[in-house]
């Protein structure tokens, strides 16, 4: 199996972390075209986040990892498999602070500059807006600037670009995440399902902690309603009398309040452990 990931960018490191806490890494840091991973059977192909969804549609990697915006704009018919939960971002149209444009409307007869002439023909079309395309492969924020647009469709995380060059967001077109997809034919293949299972457990083990705690029996109700856990706790009786050993995954941030509260009811010998996956 091949599995296409950023070479640089945003999604590049958070996509390669991911990998490595789903129990997949590179064998070697150098960042070649193709690099072998430490499953025999695996390896891992570094390319454009563009590229990434033309890759996998033509199985010259079976997954990979991009942003949903580069999926929209490829075109291509891949399966997502998972949203991965950053890398967020927002593609807008924005304009110039000064401009006149105040509306959507207002953009008929005019010229807009982006890198994404799909997802900006697919908005114009839907909002039956007559606009002319001006394509360009990077850095559009300044189109207005230089007099080459009126209004860029760009994607923006902060806005702190859109703010430098003096832009103002005047819609928003559409949200966008990192996102595992595969190729269609090759969903169903076992390494495919394997790492699709091993990066969920990771991304719901996000924020949780396993509590280990005893409780005297007839503490247990008032334990429970404390810290219910995901699918209640598992309750288990021990040697010392009236005791009983519970286990439970809870979120992470009640640790701080549920700590406190399981003491009250009686709780002790809490141990508390991070929590690597989580598979439902």
């Amino acid at each position: 199996m091949i599995i296409a990931l950023p070479s640089k960018g945003r999604l590049s490191e958070p996509s390669l972390e991911l990998l490595n806490s789903a129990g997949i890494w590179i064998e070697s840091r150098d960042r070649r075209l193709m690099v072998p991973t430490n499953k025999e059977d695996i390896y891992v192909l570094f390319a454009r986040a563009r590229d990434i969804p033309e890759y996998v549609y033509k199985n010259a990697s079976q997954v990979g990892i991009t942003g949903i915006d580069m999926v929209y704009e490829a075109g291509v018919d891949v399966e997502i498999l998972l949203k991965l939960g950053f890398g967020r971002a927002k593609i807008v149209v924005a304009v110039p602070d000064n401009s006149g444009i105040k509306s959507v409307d207002d953009l008929n007869g005019r010229s807009i500059a982006t890198e994404y002439r799909k997802i900006t023909e697919k908005f114009l079309k839907e909002s039956n807006i007559d606009a002319e395309i001006v394509e360009v492969s990077g850095s559009c924020e300044i189109a207005p600037s230089i007099g080459i647009a009126d209004a860029v469709v760009d994607l923006t995380s902060t806005g702190t670009t859109l703010r430098l060059n003096r832009l103002r967001t005047l819609h928003e077109i559409m949200d966008s995440q990192a996102v595992l997809i595969a190729n269609r034919n090759s969903i169903n293949d076992f390494n495919v399902q394997a790492l699709k299972t091993a990066i969920e457990s990771v991304l719901n083990a996000r924020g949780m902690v396993y509590l280990m705690m005893n409780v005297p029996e007839e503490k247990l109700d008032e334990v429970k309603k404390v810290a219910p856990g995901l699918k209640g706790p598992t309750v288990m009786k021990v040697e010392s009398n009236g005791m009983l050993a519970i286990h439970v995954v809870i979120r992470e941030n009640e640790l701080f309040e549920a700590v406190q509260k399981l003491k009250r009811a009686g709780a002790r010998d809490i141990l508390v452990i991070p929590v690597q996956r989580l598979i439902f």
